[in-house]
């Protein structure tokens, strides 16, 4: 199945189709002065208002990737950016990329939630088999939460990349369906309100992480 850009909503989060005109505004305030959410990113840091409304404009139209935006419920605000790329219906494999995480979803609830509904919907609902995760060699967060969130390492493709005029080693992580039901579980486990204490802490991590 040929995935949409899709629209599913958690406890704290919503996951849906990114709109420069529904969540410009608030991404913009996001990530500005955060050049280092960039700094892995084939694309920016943006300096101005209008280059990030070209861009986003420009991922709006993306059929693939299939950008989306992460949606804090209880301000209403953009708080964040996934795609769905790569898109292989025949072999129903997927990637998970382009994640931006502003200031304000950062080490959140609504984070791990976000990566929760995503995997959802591409097991669940497109019944695909492989779920996928790269990132550069050198980004240790990135690499640190494709654990955490129990995709598997299968190694590294040296020079695989050219990025902002530089090579790129990129490291890759999958997860199948076989281990999703188990994936699944942990998921809720952490996200369930018992998991966490009056101050908001967890009581048991995710994954060992």
């Amino acid at each position: 199945m040929l995935p949409h850009k899709c629209s599913t909503a958690g406890e704290w989060v919503r996951v849906e189709p990114l709109s420069v005109a529904i969540h410009g505004d608030a991404l913009w305030q996001g990530v500005q002065d955060n050049d280092d959410l960039w700094r892995y990113m084939p694309y920016g840091p943006f300096e101005i208002r209008e280059a990030f409304d070209t861009h986003l404009r420009k991922c709006e139209a993306s059929p693939d990737p299939l950008f989306h935006a992460i949606v804090d419920r209880l301000s209403g605000r953009a708080v964040g950016i996934s795609t769905l790329m790569r898109i292989d219906p025949a072999n129903r494999v997927i990637e998970v990329g382009g994640i931006v995480f502003t200031p304000a979803l950062q080490k959140t609830r609504g984070a791990t939630e976000a990566m929760y509904l995503l995997a959802r919907y591409v097991f669940d609902e497109l019944g695909y088999r492989r779920y996928e995760w790269k990132c550069h060699a050198l980004n240790a967060a990135s690499r640190r939460a494709a654990l955490r969130f129990g995709f598997s390492f299968e190694g590294i493709f040296r020079q695989h990349m050219i990025v902002k005029g530089e090579n790129r080693d990129t490291v890759w992580f999958s997860m199948l369906d076989s281990e999703w039901p188990a994936r699944k579980a942990a998921f809720e486990r952490w996200l369930d309100p018992l998991n966490f204490d009056d101050a908001g802490m967890q009581k048991t991590p995710l994954n060992g992480n």
